[in-house]
């Protein structure tokens, strides 16, 4: 239950930021206000804000220019420092759940129990054996203290810090439902960072973070050819401009190196989907969803498709929103809309929620 105008989701990520803001009428939601911005290589690492500068005023002159006056947002974490666990206790009362789960994070969290922000919900109920399954999240302290503070400088008010992978399942149930008889997986490429998230009959059963995305083949395509990352990333994206140069198509060279690193992502996400299935007992996952800037390589989908002998579509983030046009430039929003699914699971977040 939620009230209360919804926050700005801001997505941080490892090559860009982005902003969404998301108004809710008797229309539906409408995609208000987005605003993208590059930011270096190395400014945030596995998650990590190594130059908080940089995305400081990265964000005062996002707000600024996409006239975003809304400045309580929700931030997304991801990487190393957020440790995700489905986990079975005694069935017991919220009351008596609240005052547990430090101990129970303790028995599961690598880390030491002082350092991290623990939270959890509820998945299911099993009374017939006195037990309950719940998703357990914990995030170190000091990496959302970092980020809170950074949102601090740039004059935002962080309401709420959520997890990419839930994020992008949030925004995939709000905008297609999620099937209730069906097993999905729900992929998020994005440039340096991958999460998996596997979702059951409508509840997330696994999730993973792989430590690889579109930088990868476009390092791979400038390690084999001597080009440079940028002329790489150009070929890798289809760029017009740069096939234009190349006689009108990319040369085989190219191309095979970037079918080559696709399937090599695709073989890492492979080995989490095997990994899923022979520890849960699901003997199938019935379609494989992508997102993300890097989720727009048909190369990559394909071979996702054939690693996994599964079907993959792609998510589009923006599909199912009124698209304030006034605001969004079109431009803007068709080079980026596979970017902004964090932004957009994020943005659904309201001031006022409560736990179901």
């Amino acid at each position: 239950m939620s009230e209360g105008r919804n926050l700005v989701g801001v997505d941080i990520g490892s090559s860009s930021i982005k902003v969404c803001e998301l108004k809710e009428g008797r229309k539906g939601r409408t995609l208000a206000k987005v605003a993208y911005a590059p930011i270096p290589p190395q400014t945030i690492v596995d998650g990590h804000i190594m130059n908080t500068g940089v995305v400081t005023e990265a964000l005062l002159k996002l707000f600024s220019d996409a006239k975003i006056t809304q400045r309580n947002i929700a931030l997304g974490v991801s990487g190393q420092s957020v440790i995700i666990r489905k986990i079975t206790v005694p069935m017991m009362t919220p009351a008596e759940l609240d005052e547990q789960i430090q101990w129970e994070a303790e028995q599961h969290i690598p880390f030491d129990i002082k350092d991290v922000q623990i939270d959890y919900q509820v998945l299911r109920k099993h009374p017939d054996r006195g037990q309950m399954d719940l998703l357990l999240v914990a995030a170190k302290r000091d990496e959302i203290n970092d980020y809170a503070q950074f949102a601090r400088e740039a004059k935002l008010k962080p309401f709420v810090v959520d997890i990419d992978a839930f994020c992008v399942q949030n925004l995939f149930e709000a905008l297609r439902g999620m099937p209730a008889e069906r097993t999905v997986a729900l992929i998020n490429l994005g440039a340096s960072l991958s999460s998996l998230n596997i979702v059951a009959s409508g509840t997330s059963a696994f999730t993973r973070d792989i430590a690889s995305g579109g930088n990868a083949i476009s390092e791979e395509i400038q390690r084999e050819t001597g080009m440079s990352f940028d002329q790489a990333e150009a070929y890798k994206c289809g760029d017009p401009a740069a096939i234009s140069g190349a006689g009108g198509m990319i040369p085989q060279q190219v191309q095979q190196v970037i079918d080559s690193a696709c399937d090599t992502i695709a073989a890492e996400i492979q080995r989490s989907l095997d990994f899923f299935m022979a520890t849960s007992g699901e003997s199938n996952i019935d379609q494989v969803y992508v997102t993300g800037g890097t989720g727009n390589l048909t190369p990559l989908r394909n071979a996702i498709q054939r690693r996994a002998r599964t079907p993959v579509e792609f998510f589009n983030p923006v599909d199912g929103l009124i698209v304030d046009s006034r605001h969004v430039p079109e431009d803007m929003l068709r080079a980026r809309h596979a970017q902004l699914a964090v932004a957009i699971g994020l943005g659904l977040r309201k001031e006022k929620e409560k736990r179901a």
